[in-house]
């Protein structure tokens, strides 16, 4: 770290703690890497908590001159959130949000996901208005300050015009808050010279006619081209000005601490139709039919995007008899009653009778239907991704034409792509807008790709910008890549503008320099990001970071996205021979950042575009590290019953010695132990389980029936093993109360033969050691064949984690079903409620989500209480099988803002024995499986 950047740290650390200011090599380029195709690695990551944070950052930083860069959720597409100096990103306590006026209005702290948001103001049947297709992943302070907008949102939904008001923080880290007459009042004294500066520069804008037209032109478009300059001619008050200059300003004038939005309606009924035309002529001019009806959205679709998606499942059989000149429409229609959607749906269709089509127009409100046209719409992205060549990128521009010149402009884009050879581009879009993008491949490893590339922008943009008049960015932001041609778009005049606004805000142009505004007419093509090969598994990862809000580990370690680029860097760094010391500690601190922190949970692959499930990159790494212990996996695998047993003994010595010296002090001696041995011990919490009786001990009590339909029931290792916890107030184990269920249901139950011996192998899997894996599950194949008669009835298993193992390796013949499900669908047909709970919380594992029974595990608790609490920031619990025991860090930061999220309960359910355990560690409340609650709820409702 550079001498200035290291006394910067020196004086943060005196009010800031250290876990928070991070300069090491690994993370700094972890932590730097966003989702644009541009690499800036900073001297200082900043992890801010609060207001007042940013504020003492911005006033140190400016006092040494030195530039900052703000950071939300990363997705951003364009280099605006990269930075080679101080990146200031947002901790996890940016989280906070106010519902006003019944759901009209709601304020959002930056670090809310816009997703996150939708779904506070689902109650309520509205929505933010910008819908980014990274909504799911973007955070609102890169939503407003990208002046993101989506699908359905528009220009009349965006987030300049759907601000109501702002908390802000400027360049010297002075707050204002727009809605608080009084912080008003003490800005104008403070910042009057701006405040000043920003109605003059408005009342010359609105008198120069030319500007003030060509403004307005503009943004009759979508345009996030350069600064908001709409604000200067919309608004007369330098507030509004202000505030609206700060929507779209991608940090370059000051950081958004809290937006709020007027919200808008989030309609019940939806309709779509995939509408395809035999050119690209007739599918412009159905668009501008269709502007001045009522259509929610209409995406457009051109025949290499329909290429690229005809072969995957599901798709419909037209796709591939389609023309070479083909395209299609996406038309979404939506409403608030029946026959305000039949209004609706009237009006479209008449728009574009006459216009030709393929095959005749059918609307759907099917929603199986409904979600496969849109996932069409929203395969375009990955489908490039997913076949690119490795070592490329992918790379997607937004434009934005005059809607009446869309067809042109359309024609002659493509021929731009020929030109150049981006044969395999793709062009699809915001058609309603105008607003299209392009997707293509490129590589930036050789001179002659990179000039490739520049003679593709520079023809763009004169296209674009000089000869339709239209938008070089019409959502994703200006950042690096548009930067060098803001000038070509809008002019000298408006150009010179916004250098005074910039000027303004930030007279020594240390926010986010070079983004939006720069000198370097080849910004666009420096700083750019490397995607050397590192592993099949994760070379199609486009570090877009939509996996990030999934992982456990996003704020201990490193996160999926993290985890793959510093893989790449390793395996650049060992390929190219260079730099031995700095890839020696690169690789020993990847250890722990990258492998011993990472669940493995798989829940990164739910939300990856090109479905990448970088968990099976760590289990192939703690492989190649382990290999050594081999043998030892080897022999427990053989004696896997021998050592079950003896688990359950120390579970036992650990109980009695529990019991007879209290929490606190069992507490303090194995925590001595674990120090002493360098963590080699395992962590002990009140929470462990006691031993789970033997199965003939069960059996004798819960003896099964002789007569009902039959079931094979495989209680999980896990669940033999360990019991009931010592305070969870209820003594029986998972095995006793399945039995105690499942006989009460009129169920006969059967075992698998040698059942203390059966496993599914994924204690071993998680560790990498595959072969003794995979004799676990080779033994447990054979036994379930057996025991169902080759399938002939179904398995049962209280365990959700090992069933979905088991589905991934077992033969197919057999019909296999996680707690959950059995219960959902075949036990509670059988039973009848006799009491409902008031409130319980919930938590829906990583394996139940990956296997798509997250419905029915709420549908089954909601049978079981009135409220039901799902904790909306708890994905993955960390526990990840032993992890809790040998990583208990990685599980109480998972589980950190738990025990706040389940207020108010007095009980929780799962259905992992093992996420049980860090789940009622970390709450405050005790945790058990779903099945304990059903069984003290229901009675037979059938006879005997």
């Amino acid at each position: 770290m550079k001498q200035q950047y290291q006394e910067l740290y020196q004086e943060l650390r005196q009010f800031m703690p250290e876990e928070r200011l991070i300069h090491d090599d690994l993370r700094t380029l972890a932590y730097g890497t966003d989702a644009s195709f541009y690499r800036l690695i900073p001297q200082l990551v900043v992890r801010v908590d609060n207001e007042e944070e940013v504020s003492r950052v911005l006033k140190l930083t400016r006092a040494r001159k030195l530039p900052v860069t703000f950071r939300a959720g990363g997705t951003s597409l364009s280099g605006q959130a990269v930075t080679d100096s101080v990146l200031v990103q947002l901790s996890s306590n940016w989280r906070n949000y106010q519902i006003h006026d019944l759901g009209d209005r709601v304020s959002l702290q930056p670090g809310v996901i816009g997703g996150k948001a939708n779904a506070l103001l689902a109650p309520y049947q509205r929505k933010i208005g910008p819908d980014p297709a990274s909504i799911n992943a973007a955070m609102i302070g890169g939503i407003a300050a990208n002046n993101a907008s989506g699908m359905c949102c528009g220009t009349a939904q965006n987030s300049y015009n759907t601000v109501d008001s702002m908390r802000l923080i400027m360049a010297d880290g002075t707050l204002l808050n727009t809605a608080d007459p009084d912080s008003r009042k003490a800005f104008e004294q403070s910042h009057g010279d701006l405040l000043a500066s920003l109605k003059q520069l408005g009342e010359e804008t609105r008198a120069n006619n030319e500007l003030a037209e060509l403004i307005r032109h503009k943004y009759r478009l979508k345009n996030t081209t350069g600064y908001s300059l709409n604000s200067l001619v919309d608004y007369a008050d330098p507030f509004d000005i202000l505030m609206h200059l700060m929507i779209g300003s991608e940090g370059t004038l000051g950081f958004i601490s809290e937006v709020t939005y007027r919200t808008v309606e989030e309609h019940p009924l939806k309709a779509a139709a995939l509408i395809f035309f035999p050119e690209m002529e007739s599918t412009c001019r159905a668009v501008t039919s269709m502007k001045p009806t009522p259509v929610a959205a209409v995406e457009l679709i051109d025949r290499a995007g329909l290429k690229a998606v005809e072969d995957q499942a599901g798709m419909p059989d037209i796709l591939r008899t389609l023309g070479d000149e083909a395209a299609a429409l996406l038309v979404d229609v939506r409403a608030s009653t029946r026959e305000e959607l039949d209004q609706k749906l009237a009006e479209v269709t008449a728009a574009i009778e006459g216009i030709e089509t393929v095959a005749p127009i059918e609307f759907t409100e099917d929603a199986e239907t409904y979600a496969l046209y849109w996932k069409i719409r929203k395969g375009l992205f990955p489908a490039v991704g997913a076949v690119r060549l490795t070592g490329t990128t992918v790379i997607i521009e937004d434009v934005a034409f005059p809607i009446e010149q869309l067809a042109e402009g359309v024609l002659e884009l493509q021929q731009v792509f020929r030109k150049y050879g981006y044969d395999e581009a793709l062009l699809f879009g915001h058609a309603l807008e105008g607003n299209l993008h392009f997707v293509f491949t490129q590589g930036f490893d050789d001179d002659k790709e990179v000039e490739r590339y520049k003679l593709l922008m520079d023809e763009v943009a004169d296209l674009v910008a000089v000869k339709y008049k239209g938008s070089l960015k019409a959502e994703h932001g200006t950042g690096r890549n548009m930067a060098p041609f803001v000038e070509l778009e809008w002019g000298k005049d408006a150009y010179e503008l916004m250098w005074k606004l910039k000027a303004a805000f930030d007279p020594e142009h240390l926010l986010n320099p070079d983004v939006i505004l720069t000198r370097n007419e080849n910004l666009h093509l420096e700083n750019l990001k490397p995607l050397p090969p590192a592993s099949e598994l994760v070379d199609k990862c486009i570090e877009c970071g939509f996996c990030e809000s999934s992982c456990p580990s996003r704020n201990l370690s490193l996160t999926p996205r993290q985890r793959i680029v510093i893989w790449r860097e390793i395996n650049r760094l060992e390929t190219a021979g260079e730099d031995a010391e700095r890839l020696r500690t690169m690789e020993s601190e990847y250890d722990y950042q990258g492998i011993d922190t990472c669940a493995a949970c798989g829940l990164c692959e739910t939300k990856c575009p090109v479905s990448i499930n970088t968990g099976d990159l760590t289990r192939n790494l703690r492989h190649e590290r382990n290999k050594g212990y081999a043998g030892v996996a080897s022999w427990l695998s053989d004696h896997f019953e021998g050592v079950a047993s003896t688990s359950r003994t120390m579970l036992k010595l650990a109980d009695g010695v529990h019991a007879a010296i209290g929490s606190k002090a069992m507490s303090t001696v194995t925590g001595a132990a674990r120090k002493l041995s360098g963590n080699r011990v395992q962590q002990w919490t009140p929470s462990m389980p006691k031993a789970t009786p033997k199965m003939d001990t069960i059996l004798k009590q819960y003896p099964p029936r002789q007569q009902g339909d039959k079931v094979v029931y495989l209680p999980s290792c896990a669940t033999r093993i360990m019991g009931a916890a010592r305070n969870q107030g209820e003594d029986r184990s998972t095995p006793e109360v399945a039995m105690s269920l499942l006989n009460k249901a009129g169920f006969s139950v059967t075992f698998p033969e040698n059942l203390g011996a059966q496993c599914c192998g994924m204690p071993f899997r998680s560790k990498g050691q595959f072969d003794a894996a995979d004799a676990r599950i080779t033994e447990l194949n054979q036994a379930l064949l057996k025991a169902t008669d080759n399938g002939r009835y179904p398995v049962f298993c209280d365990t959700s984690p090992c069933l979905m193992q088991m589905r991934d390796k077992l033969d197919s013949r057999l019909r296999l079903y996680e707690q959950v499900e059995f219960i959902h669908d075949f036990v509670l047909p059988r039973l009848t409620f006799t009491s409902k709970k008031e409130r319980i919380a919930l938590h829906v594992t990583c394996s139940t989500t990956k296997m798509g029974l997250a419905d029915k595990f709420i549908a089954l608790a909601q049978a079981c209480a009135r409220e039901v609490v799902i904790p909306p920031d708890i994905t993955c619990c960390g526990f990840a099988g032993d992890k809790g025991f040998s990583q208990p860090e990685l599980n109480a930061s998972a589980l950190k803002d738990l025990p706040e999220a389940v207020a108010g309960c007095e009980e929780g359910y799962s259905n992992s024995r093992t996420c049980e355990i860090g789940l009622s560690e970390h709450s405050g409340i005790p945790y058990q499986s779903i099945i304990y609650l059903v069984d003290r709820l229901t009675e037979s409702s059938t006879a005997d």
